[in-house]
């Protein structure tokens, strides 16, 4: 049967190089499950492979998509099927890249089904939104469902919004929805779980965001400035600088938030990754480690 290797892991950890160094030693084509890396308009602060890395092995997804487009994570798993498909045909294993953990598992074991509620609560919760921002959505997902507010990024009202819908349409939590019951697939699999000690992860991600901003973050998050409401741009590195251009934080607090905001995603990352099944956890691993556990 046909294999999918996926690397998973917090952002900074190197998943990148290595999912390059696999795709060579076994002459295959990487599928990236990174969905902030599909826009072609950001590039520095999604840290996207650069076009170097890019041209070492043909690349999947990336660049795909405009920040204009609209984009569900069942489109991706529908999309990323249809390619390992075609990926099949030429190639007994490919490789699966990214830190997006809800477009991991659509794609290795199908998303969640969830009941339909009544689209007015939705419209409530938007309105809801708007007058109150945010944290009245958090506050209320915190009390609804618990296990899922330490899941979710906090700062996607929309992913909060669907679980509060969920949440206020059943009477019941949104974890209580998801479930692990792989849909079948004509594919095996093999997580590759990539970690390193937090002190280890943090410092990655600090030194990161400065290498980012010398080489034009800044500048880039200007340019994306006019359309800076768009979903796609609710990404920790632009907000921030978006905030700085808007005149209210200073330059140099604008990075450090970017540093913590990062450095939270990545511990989010690391509860999302820990609580799935079957992954084969490996600190700083290399390829040959890797072989290894394969």
């Amino acid at each position: 049967m046909k294999k999918i290797i996926s690397i998973v892991g917090p952002t900074a950890i190197g998943k990148t190089a290595l999912a390059i160094q696999l795709a060579s030693y076994f002459s295959t084509e990487i599928m990236s499950t990174d969905s902030r890396q599909f826009y072609r308009e950001m590039s520095i602060g999604t840290a996207k492979p650069n076009v170097e890395e890019l041209e070492q092995v043909p690349h999947h997804f990336i660049n795909s998509l405009s920040i204009h487009d609209s984009y569900s994570v069942g489109q991706f798993e529908r999309d990323a099927i249809s390619l390992s498909k075609q990926l099949f045909t030429k190639h007994s294993i490919v490789i699966a890249v990214g830190g997006s953990g809800l477009f991991d598992k659509a794609f290795l074991y199908g998303l969640d089904d969830f009941p339909e509620v009544d689209a007015s609560i939705r419209t409530e919760l938007n309105a809801l939104f708007e007058e109150k921002g945010i944290e009245e959505l958090q506050n209320q997902l915190k009390t609804l469902d618990e296990t899922y507010y330490h899941e979710v990024d906090l700062h996607n009202h929309q992913r909060i919004i669907r679980a509060l819908e969920i949440c206020i349409g059943t009477g019941q939590s949104f974890s209580s929805f998801r479930n692990e019951t792989t849909q079948k697939r004509e594919f095996e699999f093999m997580q590759i779980g990539c970690t390193a000690p937090r002190e280890i992860i943090y410092e990655r991600i600090n030194s990161r965001v400065n290498q980012m901003m010398e080489k034009g973050l800044l500048q880039e998050a200007e340019n994306l400035y006019p359309f800076r409401y768009l979903n796609a741009l609710n990404t920790v590195g632009y907000k921030e600088l978006f905030a700085f251009l808007d005149k209210e934080i200073s330059l140099d607090f604008a990075i450090e938030e970017i540093q913590k905001n990062t450095r939270r995603f990545a511990k989010r990352q690391l509860t999302w990754y820990q609580k799935q099944p079957n992954i084969h956890w490996l600190e700083n691993p290399n390829v040959e480690e890797i072989l290894k556990k394969i």
